[in-house]
């Protein structure tokens, strides 16, 4: 392959991240080529992507010579073993979040990652949600000050438990929500001191964690991460507090509502943020409310990294040193809850 040529890809996995994230991301990135999709679904890929091989199985996908990429987008148990597998084949590997069902696991993975040829990152789309890029440019140019308090909230109202795995899995909604909450504050603030979690089934029927209520506690800082399925008000995304003023967001990044609808990166609407943040300072006694102008969401940017990783070894976009932080932090939430009390890190 010459540093030119097209990498070509194999999503594992054509589940929502397969079908709503991957395949449409890798498709609008110059220098990816959706090769195949390994799933018992051939129908629905083919529905969607008629030119795309549908293969039965990993195995199959890893004796390609063409496959240069294997993107990992099955459910949390299979993550560390079909990512290790695809490293010893010697293929560049991405994985969707959490990349292992335990630290444990994720550990092994990082060693194995740390001594093969090809490049591993770990799918953190939402470091470029449009309101976290917004959120990161106001932070990094003072206009909050100092952050005392930084809450951050993915709460839905799904009252009904659904016969789905990620209402079974270990861990619940803190598993499944909990990493892109976690790694946006890391990514902000670093790894916190400790942690301390309320996790609790709530809906009638749950078989899993369906509330978080978590403390990242920091020197001063404190980051409140709150996810919930009962939620019917369920607007608040941010609430951020400093010396220089506070900064609420309402509303969602639009990038998986866009891409569910037919939409694609490259279109004029891609990535726009329908519900802008407030930015409340005190000027001279004043209170004065600005909405400051929006980032455009901008998920592309992580495969565009990816590609350039595996053709010139820029860095990984999330690299595996900086995802086991989050499963630090995810286990220590499990275990704060369990034992009732705050785990330090």
């Amino acid at each position: 392959m010459t540093s030119h040529a097209p990498i070509g890809v194999a999503v594992v996995g054509y589940g929502l991240a397969g079908q709503t994230f991957h395949a449409p991301l890798i498709e609008a990135t110059p220098g990816l080529t959706l090769s195949a999709v390994v799933s018992s679904r051939p129908d629905a890929v083919h529905a969607d992507r008629p030119g795309v091989e549908v293969l039965p199985d990993l195995d199959a996908a890893l004796s390609r010579d063409g496959i240069g990429l294997i993107v990992v987008a099955t459910p949390d148990a299979l993550h560390a073993e079909q990512s290790i597998a695809a490293l010893k084949a010697g293929k560049s590997v991405v994985v969707d979040k959490p990349f292992a069902a335990t630290l444990e696991q994720a550990e092994a993975v990082a060693a194995f990652a740390a001594s093969s040829p090809g490049v591993f990152s770990v799918f953190q789309n939402r470091r470029w949600d449009a309101d976290f890029l917004t959120l990161r440019r106001l932070i990094d140019q003072g206009e909050l000050g100092e952050i005392a308090v930084f809450e951050s909230h993915f709460d839905r109202f799904r009252p009904a438990v659904a016969d789905r795995w990620k209402d079974r899995r270990d861990g619940g909604v803190w598993a499944d929500l909990g990493p892109h909450l976690i790694d946006q504050a890391v990514q902000l603030f670093g790894p916190p001191l400790a942690v301390y979690a309320d996790l609790q089934p709530q809906r009638v029927g749950a078989a899993a964690i369906d509330y978080a209520h978590v403390l990242l506690r920091y020197d001063r800082l404190r980051v409140i991460l709150n996810m919930g399925h009962l939620v019917a008000e369920s607007g608040l995304r941010y609430l951020v507090h400093g010396t220089g003023g506070s900064f609420i967001k309402h509303g969602l990044d639009a990038q998986e509502g866009q891409s569910k609808a037919g939409l694609r990166p490259g279109d004029a609407d891609w990535g726009l943020d329908p519900s802008p943040g407030v930015l409340t300072r005190q000027i001279d006694g004043e209170i004065v409310r600005t909405t400051p102008e929006p980032e455009r969401g901008d998920y592309p940017a992580f495969y565009a990294a990816v590609r350039d990783a595996i053709r010139s070894a820029a860095p990984a976009p999330v690299p595996a040193d900086q995802a086991l932080v989050v499963m630090r932090v995810l286990d220590a939430g499990l275990r704060s809850a369990a034992e009732r009390r705050e785990i330090p890190l």
